[in-house]
């Protein structure tokens, strides 16, 4: 018996990279999906392969930052599965310019378009899910994939590391909002082996490897992380993450939101000291 056996879990950002992942994981594991993405031949090619392995998928071509489309895509999984257990909020989109913009230049536009998708993104297939837990009377679950720089700051993300920051605020104020009602919610914040479609645009082809898998053979001694292993982190070491939170395993947990695949990057510090001083 899978770990969501029958779960009713609605994942956007499906598309591509870790949506795309824990779709995958998601099902093996027994849960019914409803993919979502902007792009509706990612998550219908993704459907057909869950479908092709015994499992059960529906895809829906929705935004994160329109109500009527989110309101949609639960209640696809209510006419489809019956109900809706999960909502995994994926979607995301980096720095317009990817960091090559100063702040002086960003546009306010830009930085809209960031926050829009990035936190507005989050409340809106939130309070979606909300709506439907409520109808049903019976709890429910919200995962969130927020960043690492919901913690700390990437050079010239300004406007993605505020987002960031405010969706995991947002997953703190839901998780004592919703507690009352058996509606958990909570955070993975992923530092490394994040998708290497993240720069490009969202009609890319899946690419379905990490940044440090496209880079090449893998070389611990060289790693960007303290934590030397002998294989690059990948898309499913975060998508393990969101199978936790998703599932029973983390039924007393709310309100958290955990760092992922940091490699030690997290509890360092910059300054580098003599190897004698160490």
């Amino acid at each position: 018996m899978g770990r969501l056996e029958d779960q009713v879990v609605v994942i956007t950002g499906a598309g591509h990279g870790l949506g795309r992942e824990a779709s995958r994981l998601f099902a093996a594991e027994g849960a019914r999906i409803v993919a979502t993405d902007i792009v509706d031949t990612h998550v219908k090619s993704l459907a057909d392969e869950v479908v092709a392995a015994g499992g059960r998928a529906k895809f829906l071509r929705a935004d994160v930052t329109s109500e009527a489309d989110m309101a949609a895509a639960v209640q696809l999984a209510v006419d489809t599965f019956g109900r809706l257990d999960v909502m995994y909020c994926n979607a995301g989109i980096p720095e317009v310019g990817f960091g090559a913009v100063s702040f002086e230049d960003t546009t306010l536009e830009s930085f809209n378009r960031v926050v829009a998708v990035n936190l507005a993104g989050v409340f809106i297939g939130a309070q979606a899910a909300t709506r439907q837990f409520l109808r049903q009377g019976r709890g429910g679950n919200i995962v969130v994939t927020t960043s690492a720089a919901g913690l700390v700051a990437y050079p010239g993300f300004r406007s993605y590391v505020a987002a960031k920051a405010g969706a995991n605020g947002l997953v703190r104020a839901l998780a004592t909002d919703l507690g009352r009602h058996g509606i958990r919610v909570n955070a993975l914040c992923p530092f490394h082996g994040m998708s290497a479609n993240f720069p490009g645009a969202a009609d890319d082809a899946p690419l379905d490897q990490s940044y440090e898998q496209l880079a090449g053979a893998w070389d611990p001694e060289h790693a960007p992380m303290p934590l030397r292993l002998d294989r690059a982190p990948n898309l499913r070491d975060s998508a393990n993450l969101a199978l936790f939170l998703a599932s029973e395993e983390s039924a007393y947990m709310s309100g958290v939101c955990i760092p992922a695949t940091d490699g030690g990057t997290f509890a360092r510090v910059a300054l580098t000291l003599p190897a004698d001083a160490q």
